[in-house]
């Protein structure tokens, strides 16, 4: 790789990083590209000219985050229940609210419900492949216990677990296997 490829990679990152460290503590509608640019160290114009606008940032910033989480749930897809159950407990820890507020508001901006839809996409197609072969039941019983455990693993449950219901990381991870027994047996 080049040294000017190299350094419009460094900037795009640096604004993304900057991206998600406003949007992960502002409402959406109160982040604006002249604080992002600060942030990132770039103008206005060089987010422009990258990203399009406002929109623009946001929606590459949640396609690149999903893609790194993607990544690292498909590694552990196979692993024991237990693993499994852990993993997306430490993922949710760490996403699991941006991944609710791109839910949210994911009509506010241009092309972020696409990606949202994206996400909602993967999580069931995950699940699909983590659990899909540890259910048992004849078809229409493997269909709803499957369409149960992507209920189960879904970040809003994560977050009734955590924040309505109490529980820390450790705890939550131990309701969800106790939702998960009966399902996958």
């Amino acid at each position: 790789m080049s040294a000017r490829a190299e350094t419009v990679n460094e900037t795009g990152a640096r604004i993304l990083d900057a991206t998600l460290r406003l949007y992960a503590s502002h409402p959406v509608d109160q982040i604006r590209l002249e604080v992002i640019a600060m942030e990132a160290d770039v103008s206005v114009p060089t987010i422009v000219r990258r990203y399009g606008g406002k929109a623009g940032v946001i929606v590459a910033l949640v396609r690149r985050e999903l893609a790194q989480l993607a990544d690292r749930r498909t590694a552990h897809a196979a692993d024991p229940v237990e693993t499994v159950v852990a993993d997306l407990v430490e993922h949710y820890e760490r996403y699991g609210s941006l991944i609710l507020k791109v839910y949210s508001e994911s009509p506010l901006i241009e092309g972020l419900a696409e990606v949202a839809a994206q996400g909602r996409s993967y999580h069931v197609d995950w699940c699909r492949q983590t659990f899909a072969e540890r259910i048992t039941g004849d078809p229409p019983t493997h269909s709803r216990r499957l369409a149960a455990a992507i209920a189960v693993c879904d970040a809003t449950t994560w977050r009734i677990l955590r924040y309505d219901g109490g529980l820390d990381p450790r705890e939550t991870s131990i309701a969800l296997r106790e939702l998960l027994t009966p399902i996958i047996g």
